[in-house]
């Protein structure tokens, strides 16, 4: 046998060994590259599943949201309102209220008990003559216990100014 054989079937079984060798490692790292192509891709369906949830729970969350504003918006309305109905409760039974109750034909039935509707200091309101019936004592009183002090006077103009306000306030409403 010539050398030159000899060489060539020594390559050969080389190249043999090496595929033999090679061949099962290269197959493994490309069964390996396929299962985390495959791994990535399910993990991305899987991401992508749940942010469609986070999304459908998220807007669900917000509608929920509108839906307690608007309750918490009803509610503070039905307070506003039941705080009217006895701010009204008080006036009339303070006796502010006469004129809503008593018919314009029956005023002179009641003008001698009606709460004040009689408007004392001409500026064409009752309001302010009523407030001031409300939380001023009985002139008479007044007059003959002397002179108020600045305290006690203040503290009246607050009570006079606070309930003017109010009834000027449910009356607009």
């Amino acid at each position: 046998m010539s050398t030159g054989l000899i060489v060539a079937i020594v390559v050969v079984v080389l190249i043999l060994l090496v595929l033999a060798f090679a061949l099962p490692r290269m197959r493994a790292k490309s069964a390996q590259r396929k299962a985390e192509r495959e791994l990535g891709s399910r993990r991305e369906r899987a991401a992508e599943q749940h942010r469609v949830e986070a999304s459908n729970r998220e807007a669900a969350a917000d509608e929920a949201e509108q839906r307690a504003r608007m309750a918490q918006a009803a509610a503070e309305k039905e307070r506003a309102e039941a705080n009217l109905q006895n701010q009204r409760a008080t006036m009339h039974k303070h006796g502010l209220a006469d004129d809503e109750i008593v018919d314009p034909g029956e005023r002179d039935r009641f003008a001698g008990v009606s709460g004040g509707t009689i408007d004392r200091d001409g500026d064409g309101h009752t309001v302010d003559d009523r407030a001031r019936d409300a939380v001023t004592p009985d002139r008479g009183t007044d007059e003959s216990a002397g002179a108020r002090s600045e305290y006690g006077q203040g503290r009246v103009d607050e009570r006079r100014e606070r309930i003017t306000d109010d009834v000027r306030e449910s009356e607009r409403r």
